[in-house]
């Protein structure tokens, strides 16, 4: 027992030694750049905001819905991507404006824990010296994909720890031990994250196949090994039930991805140049770097004639294999779900870092000897040849390739050749812990230095986090941190109730709705904006927003006239869906634009092409752009929708750039300026190249027009209205007929009642909830319950009962049989 508990110790000191120096080298590089993971303040730091607002009882919505985003958008698949590492729960411990601290902190504890559960592994793929293996793991640790993917998305992070925990349970399969405690891995790495758990799960199972493989074993030993570790698998993915069915359902309402091109050819020297250490490049190459150590021990593995020829085919075979894999667009698809990811191609490149780690200690674990070594650097000599072309691979990178690539095949040659030596053992060691925390140190420092200063912090977020919650009227009406941006998720950021969401899961109906509303849109959908003009606001209920202003904070604070969420309109009210000019006078119910069909009248001519809009040319240069000229009401106010229009807007004494480009970025409705006393509305436009416009690119505000249309509203809408955590309530004015209009988008998972009645799902107007009122109603209720959650739900109870009833029977199979009681009292008798 003494002894266990000793191995144990050294076990745990050496898992603890590898997290440390993988920690310490990215502490340490964060330290000296004074950088803050790129990209943090881009999402992550804004979900960690509302995990701090949801603990603390602040903010408006739970864990099944956001109030603050989207104008009302389900919550809880969004929890399970982007808030689900359990590190991500230190926010909650610090204060709300220190969210890049905690996404930091994150970060850095999740490649704690994934390094130490690889250096574990590694201890199960073969035995070796823990030193060694500390140090091969720190590679995994602080592998290029860490510092320049993982680093800015804490909820990718957990990958980190999934690809270990993954094969810690393929290992339990492979010695037929253990199967409740891999299932609750398989789990545990679902839950964290099911986007890179499914990468990684793909990943464990090829090395538990491999290491099948390697060792010639009986057929029967085989089919036994392959069903536990696929019931594992399928067991521990359904008890994260809750997870997957809600996940896959919000996949199914999303607003698609904007097209991604396929893998296309990136040359050999290219994807050679990603495995030296430091070497960053703008094109979408795998960030599959290891560090040094790693590099020369993998191209050391084919000459190390210490392991035999079996295993080395099959691990060279399978790293053969998932390389390839890397550069077939079919097989990228399968590692993302058959989605290639717009932002890149090689979110999965974390599983071949940790692929490269585990050949490399291989080789390492049978000690490799002089003619291992020298072919080893041999090769990565030739890797380094053949990536000498490329601008992307840094002088300090030949730097550190020749005196750390010296130290270090000095340090495994003398660890090898003077065995029985001590002191040259721990000089040695010594040489070979500097040479990799000083190579982690460097890369980690370049990775880091592309970093651009995050907007996700500081005075003026600060600022206008307080002006929101001064001048807060929820649920009367919403606060719209919007246009002014700090982060795509502002309204979270701040604690607003706006447009604006950036998500993987953001509901098409919300983006169309926001879209055919006059809000913008960016990244084909996925992260919306809100809208603009004063009719949109009404629509919305947006009483206070932010607006760019002067400095120091950027921002000034202004109110708007806006009815409650919950309104009334006729049930005969016809929706005219012609303009986002008639869209919003259908939901209004008032007629308050003028929307004229404009004359071209100067400049290049444009084709109209029916209701899909005008067709505008490029504008050649010294020449003043395309003219349009339509009449509106004299005191009104000018907008223009340009949509995907790309190139410079002038009218009315304004002047703005429009970056629209269809379907990837929408311009939401901007303002000109006053219809003068002719009505005459003067338009320029400078394309950049041939463009698009709607067919009524131009709408004014009639004068007056929007003050009467809510005042009707104020006698017909709602008196009273309450909003829960997923929940809405409304009281009407007795006898309320016609259609109540939540200024909500109508997603799945709604149901709502009128007048107490059953409920049932609620009847979408132009993208809005209607709820219909019948003969008459004087309260409306609505709830609303994430699709998938119940199936889930009982899903993964099932699943938990197995797990429960086979780690009972597991404890009494193995637990040592009681000998008959006519045997315990002979034993008991005195001698």
């Amino acid at each position: 027992m003494v002894e266990t508990g000793g191995r144990r110790g050294r076990e745990a000191l050496a898992c603890g030694g590898a997290a440390g120096l993988a920690m310490g080298g990215y502490a340490v590089a964060a330290a000296l750049r004074g950088a803050w993971p790129a990209g943090a303040a881009e999402v992550a730091v804004p979900f960690h905001a509302r995990l701090w607002d949801l603990v603390h009882g602040r903010g408006a919505g739970d864990l099944l819905f956001n109030w603050n985003s989207g104008y009302g958008a389900p919550f809880l698949a969004d929890f399970f991507a982007y808030l689900m590492n359990p590190f991500s729960w230190l926010a909650v411990l610090l204060p709300r404006d220190q969210g890049q601290l905690a996404v930091f902190l994150t970060t850095l504890l999740s490649i704690g824990l994934g390094t130490a559960l690889m250096a574990h592994v590694l201890g199960r793929l073969y035995p070796g010296p823990r030193r060694l293996r500390a140090l091969a793991a720190v590679g995994y640790g602080l592998c290029a994909w860490v510092l320049g993917v993982g680093g800015a998305a804490p909820m990718w992070l957990w990958g980190l720890v999934s690809l270990p925990l993954l094969c810690l349970a393929g290992d339990w399969c492979l010695h037929e031990r253990r199967w409740a405690a891999g299932t609750l891995c398989v789990a545990l790495a679902w839950v964290g994250n099911l986007y890179t758990a499914a990468m990684a799960t793909i990943m464990a199972g090829l090395v538990l196949t491999v290491r099948l493989l390697a060792v010639r074993r009986p057929f029967r030993t085989v089919v036994r090994v392959t069903g536990r570790a696929v019931t594992t698998a399928a067991t521990g993915v359904l008890l994260a039930g809750p997870v997957l069915f809600v996940a896959v359902r919000a996949a199914q309402a999303a607003q698609p991805e904007s097209p991604a091109r396929p893998v296309g050819p990136s040359g050999l020297g290219g994807h050679l140049a990603q495995l030296l250490p430091g070497t960053r490049t703008g094109r979408p190459l795998p960030d599959v770097a290891i560090g040094l150590l790693g590099l020369l021990l993998v191209a050391g593995l084919p000459f190390n004639r210490r392991v035999r020829a079996r295993t080395r085919l099959v691990w060279s075979g399978l790293l053969a294999l998932v390389v390839l894999s890397f550069v077939w667009t079919p097989t990228v698809l399968v590692w993302h779900g058959l989605a290639i990811p717009a932002g890149g191609p090689y979110r999965v490149a974390f599983v071949l870092s940790g692929l490269l780690v585990m050949a490399g200690w291989v080789s390492l674990a049978h000690r490799p000897d002089l003619l291992t070594l020298l072919g080893g650097a041999a090769l990565v000599a030739l890797v380094a040849g053949l990536a000498a072309a490329r601008k992307s691979v840094p002088a300090s990178t030949w730097v550190l390739l020749a005196v750390g690539g010296a130290v270090l095949l000095a340090a495994l040659w003398t660890l090898e050749h003077r065995r029985t030596d001590r002191r040259a053992g721990a000089v040695a060691t010594a040489a070979l812990a500097c040479a990799v925390l000083g190579g982690a140190v460097w890369s980690a420092y370049a990775a880091l230095g592309a970093t651009a200063p995050g907007t996700a912090a500081g005075a003026p977020v600060r600022a206008g986090y307080a002006a929101l919650r001064q001048a807060a009227d929820w649920p009367a009406g919403r606060g719209d941190p919007g246009p002014h941006a700090f982060t795509p998720n502002d309204p979270l950021l701040l604690d607003g109730q706006g447009g604006g969401y950036s998500s993987g899961y953001l509901p098409t109906v919300t983006a169309l709705l926001l879209h055919d509303l006059g809000a913008g849109w960016t990244a084909g959908g996925r992260r919306t904006g809100s809208v603009t003009d004063p009719v949109g606001r009404a629509l919305f209920a947006v009483r206070t927003y932010l607006a760019d202003g002067p400095p120091p904070d950027g921002f000034t604070v202004g109110r708007a006239a806006a009815p409650p969420l919950v309104t009334v309109v006729p049930a005969d009210a016809a929706a005219d869906t012609s303009s986002v000019w008639s869209r919003q006078e259908s939901l209004l119910g008032s007629r308050v634009w003028d929307a004229p069909e404009p004359a071209p009248d100067g400049g290049p001519v444009p084709a109209l092409h029916g209701t899909s809009g005008w067709s505008v040319p490029a504008t050649p240069a010294g020449t003043e752009g395309t003219v349009f000229t339509a009449g509106c009401t004299p005191g009104g106010t000018a907008y223009f929708h340009g949509v995907w229009f790309n190139g410079t807007v002038s009218g009315l004494g304004t002047t703005y750039r429009s970056e629209g480009e269809q379907p990837a970025t929408a311009v939401p409705v901007h303002p000109l300026g006053p219809v003068p006393a002719d009505g005459r509305v003067r338009v320029v436009l400078r394309a950049d190249a041939v463009t698009q416009v709607p067919a009524r690119p131009i709408g004014c505000l009639r004068p007056g027009a929007l003050e009467a249309a809510l005042a009707r509203i104020a006698t017909t809408g709602a008196t009273r209205v309450a909003v829960g955590g997923h929940t809405v309530t409304a009281a009407l004015p007795p006898g309320s007929t016609g259609t109540a209009l939540l200024s909500v988008p109508a997603t799945e998972g709604w149901t709502c009642a009128a007048g107490g009645g059953p409920y049932a799902p609620p009847r979408p107007v132009l993208g809005m909830i209607g709820v219909p009122l019948g003969g008459g109603a004087d309260r409306i209720g609505c709830v609303f319950r994430p699709p998938g959650l119940t199936e889930g739900l009982t899903v993964a109870s099932a699943a938990a009962a197995v797990t429960a009833l086979a780690a009972v029977f597991g404890r009494l199979r193995h637990r040592p049989a009681r000998p008959p009681r006519r045997v315990r009292r002979a034993a008991a008798a005195p001698r």
